[in-house]
């Protein structure tokens, strides 16, 4: 018996040990493929990405103009650009198209989604509508469209004269303009839409049944149980549409025919970034502000990332 306990074990620890032994090769030779499957996004990655980022976090401390060597300059490039007028324009008009556009995009995403919820004939055509402006709405051709819809005498100032409102096409009218990228930005509204969609078929059939039981209107289930419940994909549009609003640029270059107006009233953040760097051939400049607009994103990230403590609902803090 003392044998058989003794020899046992002994054999028991001998097998580990081959086994890693002769499995090391093998997963070398696992991991050397791995990387070789990873090389080119690790090349584009290098290449394309944190290249240019490190070299623009150069070009922000220097006067650089595309044509004449970089001169290292300090923290001119900031202090310039908070002093500039025009790029002050440029924060109001983004942090405006942002404050407005992204709440109506949501607002609407999840209305149509609450509808698409319920079983109907047709579901999956309604859907796949709804959903088509997402993937043609970022295109140049759409905003070419959206140019000559709001243009004077186009179909929108048509129909709204129709009504007895009169202040011609949006696209010419500085007042209006903004508005008429906030409504193209709202227009595809199809991608948010399929995550609210998503999240609505997580809810539990049995909580709307008792709430039904207990006499609860469509109001009081909605405030009660649905919002709560997809809380977390709420929380996710909400960065995701945030941050990509920040990032506008081709709807405001083309519908605006590439002057960002009239009157500065379509420069949002990056068109402006577009012409100094690229018109003005101040990329000193523009680098210092991309990494300004790096941070704001940042800073606005991490302040939704706090906030989500208080109204967002995850199912592990209900156990």
């Amino acid at each position: 018996m003392t044998l058989v306990k003794h020899s046992v074990p002994a054999a028991r620890r001998a097998r580990p040990a081959a086994s890693g032994a002769t499995g090391r090769p093998g997963r070398r030779r696992e991991n050397l493929a791995g990387y070789l499957f990873m090389s080119p996004w690790i090349a584009g990655f290098l290449l394309l990405t944190a290249g240019p980022m490190v070299a623009s976090l150069y070009f922000a401390f220097t006067d650089y103009n595309l044509f004449n060597s970089p001169r290292w300059v300090g923290l001119d490039n900031f202090t310039k650009m908070f002093a500039d007028p025009r790029w002050q324009k440029s924060v109001e008009v983004t942090a405006k198209y942002v404050i407005i556009g992204t709440p109506l995009k949501l607002l609407l995403a999840l209305g149509v989604a609450l509808l698409l919820a319920q079983s109907r004939r047709g579901q999956a055509f309604y859907r796949a509508a709804f959903y088509a402006p997402s993937l043609i709405g970022a295109s140049v051709s759409v905003g070419f469209v959206w140019r000559s819809l709001f243009s004077d005498g186009a179909i929108v100032d048509r129909t709204q004269s129709l009504f007895g409102w009169h202040v011609g096409g949006w696209v010419g009218n500085a007042d209006w303009v903004l508005y008429c990228l906030v409504a193209l930005t709202v227009w595809q509204f199809g991608a948010p839409m399929v995550i609210f969609l998503a999240g609505l078929k997580q809810v539990p059939r049995e909580l709307y049944e008792a709430a039904e039981v207990d006499g609860a209107g469509p109001f009081r289930t909605f405030w009660t149980i649905t919002l709560p419940m997809i809380s977390p994909v709420l929380f996710f549009n909400v960065l995701l549409e945030t941050i990509h609003s920040f990032q506008i640029f081709g709807s405001a270059y083309v519908v605006s025919n590439t002057q960002c107006g009239p009157a500065d009233a379509t420069l949002v953040y990056t068109c402006y970034l577009y012409q100094q760097g690229f018109k003005n051939a101040q990329m000193g400049f523009a680098s210092a502000m991309a990494w300004m607009l790096l941070l704001a994103v940042a800073l606005v990230t991490a302040v939704l990332f706090w906030s989500q403590k208080k109204w967002v609902h995850y199912e592990e803090d209900t156990r």
